[in-house]
């Protein structure tokens, strides 16, 4: 991107999950994320898309390292997170911060917003007087479209659209130059969801700030992302810009995803094709052969059931994990 240096580098990225031991049988190790790719740019929106249990999540709290990876590497700003101790990641999380799916489920019931809100400065601005630690709340909140009298009160007086929006404060407090949203307004009513995504896309220019956007919802991730990256059981299936992948997606998976994202248009919505994917996710602690998604997919071979496809370019920019990626035509429209 005209030589800038991405913000975020993430190679070859894997989170896996040791389960209990049963008696007799050996330790199952399900592979949450495997081999995920991306950069990252200075004030880029990267949507994060793919059906519940496909990893996104996990994901987004492994780049963060509040799980451990099992492999790969997360570098920021040239500077390899995976392998430092976690008291030098403390001061480095001051620039990234996380938005929970549930705004009420995030926040401590027992303390007053003005409270949560501080709490990040507490951590890392504990030289900071307390007549200025409460302007800067009171400067946040407004900045949120909370009103600055509401600072004594407790999270249960708020609706959850207030509720998400004192989470994003949290988030911002600090000034971080990095927010993964994880599902933040998936819990909320159409008419509050549409004003929460305004509000970080205002927030993203005033702050200059880069975000990992993960969300099920199609529609959702066109309204606020430059590019897309599509997961599917753990795997990068498809990566590109916004327009690239949802005029011209090349995977089966997104096609499917998109084709099940409703249109605002009535004409354009009764008049588009749609693929409708068979059978559930399968199990990450089983997956199949070759490729996780032969089973669903429409266009497998026996090619795709003994060998696992590979991401690679189908044109500058656009990254597809399909044996047979260059027989799906750039113009068959998805939408």
């Amino acid at each position: 991107m005209n030589g800038v240096a991405p913000l975020l580098s993430v190679r070859d990225f894997s989170v896996d999950f040791r389960l209990p031991k049963k008696f007799l049988k050996p330790r199952l190790i399900l592979k949450a994320v495997s081999g995920v790719s991306f950069d990252l740019m200075p004030g880029e929106t990267l949507g994060v898309v793919g059906e519940s249990g496909c990893g996104k999540s996990t994901l987004g709290r492994g780049i963060l390292r509040l799980i451990p990876a099992a492999g790969g590497e997360v570098i920021w700003l040239g500077q390899p997170l995976t392998k430092i101790s976690a008291r030098d990641m403390r001061p480095l999380r001051a620039q990234m911060q996380i938005i929970f799916q549930d705004p009420l489920a995030s926040l401590d019931p027992r303390m007053t917003i003005g409270d949560i809100i501080a709490e990040p400065l507490s951590v890392h601005r504990k030289d900071l007087p307390p007549r200025e630690r409460r302007a800067k709340v009171e400067a946040i909140m407004d900045r949120v479209g909370l009103h600055p009298e509401m600072i004594n009160r407790y999270p249960h007086e708020f609706s959850g659209g207030q509720a998400q929006r004192i989470g994003i404060a949290r988030a911002m407090i600090l000034e971080p130059r990095l927010i993964i949203c994880d599902e933040p307004v998936s819990a909320l009513d159409v008419s509050i969801q549409s004003q929460i995504i305004n509000l970080l896309k205002r927030l993203q220019r005033e702050f200059g700030l880069s975000l990992i956007f993960i969300s099920h919802d199609l529609s959702v991730v066109r309204h606020i992302s430059q590019r897309v990256m599509v997961l599917y059981l753990g795997k990068v299936v498809e990566l590109a810009d916004r327009d690239t992948i949802y005029g011209s997606a090349r995977h089966p998976y997104t096609k499917a995803l998109i084709s099940a994202s409703p249109l605002p248009d009535p004409r354009a919505e009764r008049a588009k094709q749609r693929l409708v994917l068979t059978g559930d996710l399968p199990s990450p602690l089983n997956p199949p052969s070759g490729c996780h998604f032969r089973t669903r997919c429409p266009i497998a071979v026996e090619q795709c059931a003994v060998e696992a496809p590979t991401l690679a370019s189908v044109s500058p920019d656009h990254l597809v994990s399909c044996h047979r990626k260059s027989e799906i035509q750039p113009d068959e429209k998805s939408t």
